[in-house]
């Protein structure tokens, strides 16, 4: 039985003893979701340049000609054997005609020489001509025929060189740059042209070197491009070594050719991607399920009597706005699906009976304080 002073207290305010559910509110209205099943691909991130699967350098054959011509600029298709650039040929034209008429008399020497041979070598034995005059016209022939096959040799030479004073792709490609300049007069290996050989290009894909051992040749790869879409490769080689300073591998990796696509990828641009592993289980959470703070990420767990607990996770893949839980919680854990951010370890929540999945429609509103 209550003093009488206390007693008449109570009476005139109108109060009852306190209680633990009239001091605590719930701070939110929230709907839960439970983890589900999911396959997904399998996925390493890489990045890296885009490069030339290879460039060729087309340079000059010949010494001190000049360019009369000059065809073709950077980002011209070209065809193997079409003319890029023509140099300067008269004075080739001139020594070939030079060599063209010593070896004709060089011929006709060695024609006449081994005609004398010939008709020697037949009186040979009968007396009418001395052993040493058949040397001596063997010896005559022998060194027509060499004369001959000099001046041949030379006039090979001239018509090379002529040929050269044509410079033209060696292959199927893209002119990537362009250093020649009409009326320059050009050495020998100096660089005129630059080529894309078949305008095939490459990704030197940089992954981190604890994966390399995931990856095959073969594998597929997407590559994601500035504008948002994605190109489609494949692993051609992984190189055999680990940079030691990055601690990352090298893939080479096939990509369609430049102008296959109209968001082209061009050599030089930095992109990113991943290589494809295959299908895998996934167990997954909404995006908005997951709380980022100090660095790790958690999950806000409906425990007894309605009171969440804060539980960290190890999240992996992310795919159209779900995450795929590694560690952390089970598949029959009631998880806050929306609003979770507004809530600490221990708070009360009411748990909205619309449903066990999707986003609350109830607005988040501040923790009640006790009267």
């Amino acid at each position: 039985m209550l003093p009488p002073v206390m007693a008449c207290l109570l009476a005139a305010c109108g109060q009852q003893t306190p209680t633990d559910a009239d001091v605590i509110k719930p701070a939110l209205t929230v709907d839960v979701v439970r983890a589900d099943q999911r396959e997904w691909p399998r996925t390493i991130a890489a990045s890296g340049m885009v490069q030339a699967w290879q460039e060729a350098s087309i340079g000059a054959e010949v010494n001190g000609l000049k360019l009369t011509e000059v065809l073709v600029n950077v980002g011209d298709a070209v065809k193997r054997g079409q003319l890029l650039a023509q140099l300067s040929d008269e004075t080739v034209r001139t020594e070939l005609a030079a060599q063209r008429a010593m070896l004709n008399e060089a011929k006709a020497a060695f024609a006449q020489a081994a005609d004398e041979a010939r008709r020697v070598q037949a009186l040979d034995g009968s007396g009418a001509i001395s052993q040493q005059d058949v040397t001596r016209y063997a010896t005559q022939a022998r060194t027509a025929a060499a004369r001959l096959a000099s001046a041949r040799a030379r006039f090979d030479n001239e018509t090379i060189r002529l040929r050269r004073t044509r410079v033209v792709a060696p292959d199927n490609g893209v002119i990537s740059a362009r250093s020649a300049t009409m009326g320059a007069v050009v050495s020998i290996g100096s660089e005129l042209f630059r080529l894309i050989r078949q305008n095939r290009l490459e990704w030197h894909a940089e992954v981190s070197g604890d994966l390399l051992p995931q990856v095959q040749t073969g594998q597929p790869v997407r590559v994601r491009r500035l504008d948002g879409s994605s190109v489609d490769g494949r692993v051609r080689r992984i190189a055999p070594t680990v940079n030691a300073a990055t601690r990352n591998g090298l893939l080479f990796v096939d990509l369609p050719a430049a102008t296959d696509a109209p968001s082209e990828l061009k050599p030089g641009m930095y992109v990113s991607g991943y290589v494809l592993l295959g299908d895998a289980s996934a167990m997954t959470l909404p995006e908005t399920a997951i709380v980022p703070r100090d660095g790790y990420d958690y999950a806000m767990v409906i425990g007894s009597r309605n009171r969440v607990r804060q539980i960290k996770l190890t999240v992996g893949r992310r795919q159209d706005g779900r995450v795929e839980i590694v560690k952390g919680i089970g598949p029959d854990d009631d998880v806050v699906a929306v609003g979770a951010v507004f809530l600490t370890d221990g708070d009360l929540v009411r748990v909205s009976t619309s449903g066990t999945a999707g986003p609350a429609t109830e607005t988040p509103v501040p923790v009640e304080q006790a009267h």
